[in-house]
């Protein structure tokens, strides 16, 4: 008989000889140590069968996964990680290991990521049930809760209908975050956009709408039962709920016309007159923060459970996080921060590290803000692979879509990624058939096509010599003009080590993410659980 989430108990686990302290270090330039296949292990967990596990997607994935585990072996994972570049596509990687090379003054095309170095890759496939060119609600629901579903939702399956409340009910999933909380472990989520945008909200919230973050939209027949995201992660039902939550997305929480702590003149987003931080710090031990000034005073060795929104919106750019008065952690600080808390609980954890940003900055054909968001993102995994064990902890890097931008030309090698393409040693810039320099970087659709003026739009490709292109706010030339580029629907990468990491090989359904974290942290039932 299949055991249901709501059914399954809170254990206390006992994991002799698995610390709960940071362990051995592992330097960016040094490879992780390949693991060694063996048997098939557990935890002293009960392993749950989430509701969706009659979905044809998730059983897919299952069957996937399962077939890796029987010619393999499985070790056991007491701790999860999970890496989102948001629009991190395959060229991103590539762009971004040469800016970082060349940033910190060596050869970057044969610079090493943290994420280059992690001994176990795949590629992803990232289609939605409805998109052949995916977002970033669905990808991030194929990932936490193991289904496709249609773009625009958030963790519940494509039996349910966009932006229909009324379609939700009997159609929800259980994220592994939800399982590890049933389950007794620690959970937290890190992001650099709203805590209640996609990637995020896809670990606590059901909607029909990724829009509905501080109130419900047209919702047709039922709207009124639908709460927002924002509200659902603040009622979250699952085990004790997060240990550490950080980001941004501050306006979702204020109540109904209050203003901004930290920009006067700004107010709430939220409709209705509920004050939902308010409702998180009158909790016990439930520690709130908005400024660098909170961030640096929270003992994060303490057992406080932390919610810190540090702006209205999206937090700032890596590029211009100095010129924020009330100041804000970086990526990795925030990584290092979520570990330290994390670890105070003996049963092991689950955590989301979203770079967020590296998305924002491709949809404004922003290549330099992309690369260096991407670059953040990179060290916040090397925090992460010196402060945890890779004995006991699964770190899984991916992205959840891919984006438009390209790497074209036949510039020589050492050419700064950002800058115009050349092939000469003297640095003489390539030119097309219309005469006029190109960049190496540039985008298929986006604002870069055309040049606002008094009379509208100048849609004749700029001439950029004599351009700085390496500025932080050039956009590069795109093809064809569009307000925000768009997402790409070609596969991206997908880099692990530690426990479970020999499953992530070949090419893989998004979905089968899930089913990884989820056998190799002994949380999911296999199908010989059933």
């Amino acid at each position: 008989m299949r055991k249901t989430l709501t059914a399954l108990p809170l254990i206390a686990l006992v994991l002799a000889g698995c610390a709960a302290t940071p362990a051995a270090t592992t330097p960016a330039d040094a490879a992780v140590a390949e693991p060694v296949a063996s048997p098939i292990a557990t935890l002293d967990r009960e392993p749950a069968v989430p509701r969706q596990a009659d979905n044809d997607y998730y059983l897919n994935a299952q069957a996937a996964i399962d077939s890796k585990i029987a010619a393999r072996g499985l070790r056991p994972a007491k701790n999860v990680i999970l890496f989102v570049g948001d629009g991190m596509s395959i060229p991103t990687v590539t762009a971004t290991r040469i800016y970082a090379g060349q940033k910190r003054g060596v050869d970057g095309e044969s610079y090493k990521l943290t994420m280059d170095q992690l001994p176990y890759s795949a590629l992803s496939k990232t289609y939605s049930h409805d998109a052949q060119i995916a977002d970033s609600a669905s990808t991030a629901t194929a990932m936490m809760s193991g289904v496709k579903t249609n773009s625009r939702t958030l963790g519940i399956t494509g039996d349910a209908s966009y932006d229909n409340c009324a379609s939700v009910e009997g159609n929800t999933t259980d994220t592994i975050f939800e399982i590890a909380e049933a389950a007794g472990l620690a959970t937290g989520v890190i992001t650099t956009a709203r805590l209640t945008h996609a990637t995020p909200g896809a670990t606590y919230s059901k909607t029909p709408n990724r829009d509905w973050e501080a109130y419900v939209g047209s919702g047709g027949p039922g709207a009124d039962s639908c709460p927002d995201i924002a509200t659902q992660f603040i009622d979250w039902q699952a085990g004790d709920g997060f240990e550490v939550a950080m980001g941004g997305g501050r306006s979702a929480f204020l109540k109904g016309g209050a203003e901004d702590p930290e920009y006067p003149g700004k107010t709430s987003d939220r409709k209705d007159q509920r004050d939902l931080i308010a409702d998180w710090t009158a909790r016990p031990d439930h520690t709130y923060i908005i400024d660098r000034e909170g961030f640096d005073a929270q003992d994060f060795t303490s057992e406080d459970k932390v919610l810190a929104l540090f702006e209205p919106s999206h937090m700032d750019y890596e590029l211009d996080r100095a010129e924020d008065p009330a100041g804000e952690p970086s990526i990795v600080e925030m990584t290092r921060a979520a570990i330290t808390r994390l670890s105070q609980d003996p049963d092991g954890f689950v955590l989301l590290v979203e770079g967020g940003r590296i998305d924002h900055a491709h949809h404004a054909g922003n290549a330099a803000r992309a690369l260096e968001e991407a670059d953040q993102f990179d060290q916040a995994i090397k925090a992460a692979l010196e402060m945890t064990n890779s004995d006991d902890t699964l770190i899984i890097v991916t992205a959840d879509h891919s984006h438009t931008l390209t790497i074209s030309g036949y510039a020589r090698r050492g050419n700064p990624i950002l800058g115009l393409s050349s092939m000469s040693i003297d640095g003489k810039p390539s030119k097309a058939l219309d005469g006029k320099p190109y960049t190496t970087l540039g985008y298929m659709n986006g604002p870069g096509a055309c040049t606002p003026t008094e009379e509208g739009f100048d849609c004749i490709r700029k001439d950029l010599t004599g351009v700085d292109t390496t500025d932080k706010d050039f956009l590069q030339q795109s093809l064809y003009p569009m307000w925000s580029e768009t997402h790409g629907g070609d596969d991206v990468a997908i880099f692990a080590s530690g426990p479970g990491s020999e499953l992530i090989s070949g090419v893989m359904e998004q979905n089968e993410i899930f089913q990884v974290m989820g056998r190799a942290s002994g949380l999911v039932a296999g199908p010989e659980r059933e």
